[in-house]
C-alpha cells in the first residue's frame, strides 16, 4: 500500500508542476483534467503526509527513549510522543485504506431518476408522489436544481410514473443508493375500515451520459409525435407536441409531453434515453465482475425491495444493511441523510473487507 502512496505523492508532485506550465494554463480543456485529478488525489496526499508526519515522530521518541543520555523526565515526554504517534499512525492508516478504495467515476454525475407505481393502484401512485415530494425537498436542502422530464399524474394527485433530473455536485453519489422497490405500508384516505395496504414503488437512479460518453446512432431511433394527453388545456389536445422515441436496438421507448415545444420534449426524451442506455451498458459491465457486484449497497437489481415505510409505526427499513429509523414523517420530508450516510458506509466496509 505504501509503494502506491509513494507513487502517488510523485504523481501529484508531477501534475502540480505541470499546472503552472503557461502551455497547459493556455489549454483548458487539459488544464481541466490535470486540475479534477489533482483534487482527487489531493486528499490521499494529505493523509499520507500526515501518516509519515506520525512515522516521523514515532522515530524521534524512540531515539530519545533508547539514548542513554536523556534524563528521565525527557524519556516520559517521549514515551507520551510514542503513544500518540502510534495512535495516529492506527487512525490515518485506517483512513487511508478508506480513501484507497476505487471511487466511483459516476459519483460526480448528475442523475435522471424515474419513480413509477407499482403494485397496490391509486395507493400506490399516491406515494410515488410522496417519493418525488421527498427527492424534491432533499435536493433543495443541497441546493441542487430539479427539472421534471416525464409524469403520468392521476387525478387524485399521485403520478404513475414520473422522470426528473437532478443536477448538482454529488448527486449521483448520494441518491445512487436509492434504486429499488420501496414498499409503503399505511391506511389509504379511501379505506373505511382502518385496514393497512401495502403498496409499492419502483425507483430507478440513472447517472446522466452527455454525448461524448454515449453516441447515439440517429438511424437506430425511431421518434413519432403525437397529441399529448392530461393537464395542459385545449392547446394540448390540438398540437402534437409529445415526442416519443424507441431506441431500435435495445428495444427502449422513451415518451415526454410535458412542454408545449414538441422540440423541448424531444430534448428530455432524449436526456431519459441517454441515461437508460448508459445505466444499462454500466449493469452489463456490473454483472462481469460479481465480486463488484457483491461490494456494491443497493445498486443493483430495480426488482429489489430495499426499503419499507410502515406509517402506523412511523418506522423506515431499509432492508439492505437492517437499518431501522422511527421517524417517518422528517424523513419523507427530505431528512435522508442519516439513511444516505448509513447506506454509504456499508458499502465502503463492504469494498474493504474484498479489498483485503
Amino acid at each position: 500500500m505504501f509503494e502506491k502512496l509513494r507513487a502517488t505523492e510523485e504523481h501529484f508532485e508531477d501534475i502540480a508542476e505541470k499546472l503552472t506550465m503557461p502551455d497547459i494554463i493556455g489549454d483548458n480543456e487539459k488544464y481541466t483534467s490535470l486540475m479534477k485529478e489533482y483534487k482527487a488525489l489531493e486528499p490521499i496526499v494529505e493523509k499520507y503526509r500526515e501518516y509519515e508526519g506520525y512515522r516521523k515522530s514515532e522515530a524521534e521518541a524512540l531515539e530519545i527513549i533508547e539514548e542513554s543520555g536523556a534524563d528521565k523526565e525527557m524519556k516520559e515526554l517521549a514515551r507520551e510522543e510514542l503513544d500518540e504517534a502510534r495512535a495516529g499512525q492506527e487512525r490515518t492508516g485506517e483512513e487511508l485504506k478508506v480513501l484507497l478504495i476505487p471511487r466511483d467515476p459516476n459519483d460526480d454525475k448528475n442523475v435522471v431518476i424515474e419513480i413509477r407505481g407499482g403494485a397496490g393502484g391509486e395507493e400506490a401512485s399516491l406515494f410515488a408522489g410522496s417519493l418525488f415530494r421527498m427527492y424534491g425537498m432533499y435536493a433543495e436542502a443541497h441546493r441542487w436544481k430539479i427539472d421534471i422530464l416525464n409524469e403520468n399524474a392521476t387525478e387524485l394527485g399521485g403520478y404513475k410514473e414520473i422522470a426528473f433530473s437532478v443536477e448538482g455536485a454529488g448527486a449521483y453519489s448520494r441518491l445512487k443508493y436509492e434504486s429499488g422497490v420501496h414498499r409503503v405500508q399505511r391506511v389509504p384516505e379511501t379505506e373505511s375500515q382502518g385496514r393497512i395496504h401495502t403498496s409499492t414503488v419502483t425507483v430507478a437512479v440513472l447517472p446522466e451520459a452527455d454525448e461524448i460518453e454515449l453516441e447515439i446512432n440517429p438511424v437506430d431511433l425511431k421518434i413519432d409525435v403525437f397529441r399529448a394527453s392530461g393537464a395542459g388545456g385545449q392547446h394540448i389536445n390540438k398540437t402534437e407536441s409529445a415526442v416519443r422515441i424507441i431506441h431500435i436496438p435495445t428495444g427502449t421507448v422513451v415518451e415526454c409531453q410535458d412542454e408545449r415545444s414538441q422540440h423541448k420534449n424531444k430534448d428530455k426524451a432524449m436526456k431519459i434515453l441517454r441515461s437508460r442506455l448508459y445505466d444499462r451498458l454500466l449493469t452489463e459491465k456490473n454483472e462481469k465482475i460479481a465480486s463488484d457486484r457483491r461490494s456494491q449497497v443497493g445498486t443493483g437489481s430495480r426488482s429489489e425491495r430495499i426499503r419499507t415505510y410502515n406509517f402506523p409505526e412511523s418506522r423506515l427499513t431499509d432492508h439492505r444493511i437492517g437499518l431501522t429509523i422511527y421517524r417517518l414523517e422528517s424523513i419523507l420530508n427530505g431528512d435522508l441523510d442519516e439513511v444516505i450516510d448509513a447506506l454509504t458506509t456499508a458499502d465502503r466496509a463492504a469494498k474493504l473487507a474484498e479489498e483485503n
